[in-house]
């Protein structure tokens, strides 16, 4: 256990953020797979501010096992406060500022990694941030924006100095974006110089690679991101790993294909079926990864967007990969 502010975070495994994939349905399983605390889809500061459905559908954490935190990005100082104040008001019990993603689109509008070239904006984001609510603020951002701009210790000591709760690192630049191996000495170097919570992200693919990042740099927390898709098995065993020092069985067929279906399911309950089959289609692509017969399934998955077909298909790995 640790803490972010004043809330208990019950165990040292962190769902990541990811766009596209770490919406409703992927945060409830991956608390029911024992993940301590996780993270919605980056939220846009603007698109709360003017009420687009979309966008308050991403921050929507409704139903959800607490705590959830809410991460939102942008860089204008007045609407990031101004989407900060919105979301406390929608529940969230914490509000994390996103200062890491690396996306040419993000990029090109000042914000995500962008603001790691601004430190004098990013003290002034966070500072307004902090002030304007009333539950922890946390901020997540690389190791820097470029090999000549290496500042996430800087980044770091701005953010504990106007009242951050907690940073979340991820060990590559933005110019690495996901290439190359993630600097796990950034995340020690940083827990060495701050008293609030660091969390350690990057290369975490295995539960004893999670367990190395703790012994290694002395972060409070890990955060698995890329690992977990198909693959929320990996949160469990992290945390079996991490907190209670067990190696647990990797999933059997059959269990990935449960999950895959019931993740079929959830997501159908809060988006409806058209949207979800659409977007299941990836998720099913890696629950299905390295199953025998699995690519002419995914072929026929792609084909449809009815949910029961979805669901004999997927039920039908479990015999070809028996044949």
């Amino acid at each position: 256990m640790f803490k972010i502010g004043n809330l208990n975070i019950k165990n040292r495994i962190i769902a990541a953020p990811m766009a596209g994939v770490t919406d409703k349905a992927f945060r409830i399983i991956a608390k029911e797979f024992g993940c301590g605390l996780v993270y919605t889809e980056m939220v846009s500061d603007k698109g709360l501010i003017y009420e687009q459905a979309r966008t308050e559908a991403i921050a929507n954490i409704n139903e959800e096992e607490p705590p959830v935190t809410v991460q939102i990005f942008g860089s204008d100082v007045e609407s990031l406060v101004l989407a900060a104040r919105k979301i406390e008001k929608l529940g969230a019990p914490i509000i994390d500022i996103n200062m890491g993603c690396p996306t040419p689109k993000i990029i090109k509008n000042g914000d995500g990694a962008a603001l790691m070239l601004d430190l004098p904006k990013a003290r002034q984001i966070i500072r307004e941030v902090v002030k304007a609510v009333t539950v922890p603020v946390t901020v997540k951002f690389r190791k820097g924006f470029s090999p000549d701009n290496v500042n996430a210790l800087e980044l770091a000591g701005i953010a504990e100095t106007e009242g951050a709760s907690a940073v979340a690192i991820h060990g590559r630049t933005r110019e690495q974006y996901y290439s190359g191996k993630a600097d796990w000495d950034i995340i020690k170097l940083i827990k060495q110089n701050l008293t609030i919570p660091v969390i350690g992200n990057g290369d975490i693919w295995t539960a004893e690679a999670a367990l190395k990042m703790i012994e290694y740099t002395n972060c409070d927390a890990i955060m698995i991101g890329r690992a977990s898709l198909g693959n929320p098995f990996i949160f469990q065993e992290a945390v079996e790993l991490v907190e209670n020092g067990f190696r647990i069985e990797p999933p059997t067929i059959e269990e990935r294909i449960n999950t895959a279906i019931y993740h079929l399911e959830l997501a159908s309950k809060y988006k409806g079926e058209a949207l979800a089959t659409r977007e299941m289609r990836k998720h099913l692509a890696w629950y299905s990864k390295g199953i025998k017969g699995a690519a002419k399934i995914r072929v026929a998955i792609n084909q449809t967007s009815n949910q029961a077909e979805m669901i004999d298909l997927i039920k039908s790995l479990a015999t070809i990969s028996t044949e």
